[in-house]
């Protein structure tokens, strides 16, 4: 229990991916990618429960392989957090707060769920997510880098792969960067069990569908998303180049 909450880690994993098909599949440093998701989820102290949302039998398979637990969900869920919908709303998991860590990110740092988990003795907030501070003026132009602006309180106003906010009259990107105008959003999520009660009565979105950015239905049906800052520098594994970036990470460290 963390702030008298039981917390479950929940790692969704689909094995269709259109940038890196079978990708969860995929082995890092001679093991298996989840295997390192796990491990680094499983050291977090502040989870009650850590398992895998899966859409196949072969991941099953690969993770009862290194002892980890798995629940099998729809096909036809479109994202993680509606495989975290389907856990909840079918009883499933038994949990006041839900986080998402994603099956693709091997290097995020028990720290990071401290950095999350801050405030959720907060009765008006039920979501949460992380932002980190844009230091390559790179990542404000990429469509692979989604980007996060907020409030002065701290909750999210919009998520996008495009650069937010919109400099009219200042097109020097180095400059931005010093001003830390830019924050880039870290794919890493906390629900409150209410919330996703919430998110399975959703429609459609279309601001979801055209970004691909899975927060912005919640932002579109008035559900507030709070965002907390962290200094870390962590990235996903979203294509083979990515994995190959993770191999040298994992030589260096």
């Amino acid at each position: 229990m963390f702030k008298h909450k039981r917390i479950v880690c929940v790692i969704p994993a689909r094995l269709a991916s259109f940038r890196f098909p079978e990708k969860m599949l995929a082995t890092l440093a001679g093991k298996p990618l989840l295997f390192w998701v796990w491990n680094a989820a499983t050291k977090v102290s502040l989870f009650d429960d850590v398992l895998f949302a899966v859409d196949d039998q072969r991941l099953i398979d690969c993770i009862e392989s290194f002892g980890g637990k798995a629940v099998l969900t729809a096909v036809t869920c479109q994202s993680g957090t509606e495989r975290l919908v389907e856990l909840i709303t079918n009883k499933k998991i038994d949990a006041d707060i839900v986080v998402n860590w994603q099956g693709d990110e091997p290097f995020i740092q028990p720290s990071m769920i401290q950095e999350l988990l801050q405030s959720i003795d907060n009765p008006a907030q039920s979501v949460w997510t992380l932002k980190k501070r844009i230091t390559d003026k790179a990542d404000i132009t990429s469509h692979t880098c989604a980007k996060v602006i907020t409030n002065q309180q701290g909750q999210a106003l919009y998520f996008s792969r495009s650069p937010i906010p919109c400099v009219r009259d200042n097109s020097n990107l180095e400059e931005l960067v010093l001003q830390s105008i830019y924050y880039k959003h870290v794919g890493l999520y906390a629900f409150t069990k209410e919330s996703l009660q919430k998110m399975a009565t959703l429609g459609k979105c279309k601001l979801e569908d055209l970004e691909k950015l899975e927060m912005l239905k919640l932002l579109d049906y008035g559900i507030s998303i709070t965002v907390h800052e962290t200094q870390y520098e962590v990235f996903g594994i979203d294509t083979p180049a990515d994995l190959a970036k993770a191999e040298l990470h994992c030589r260096n460290n």
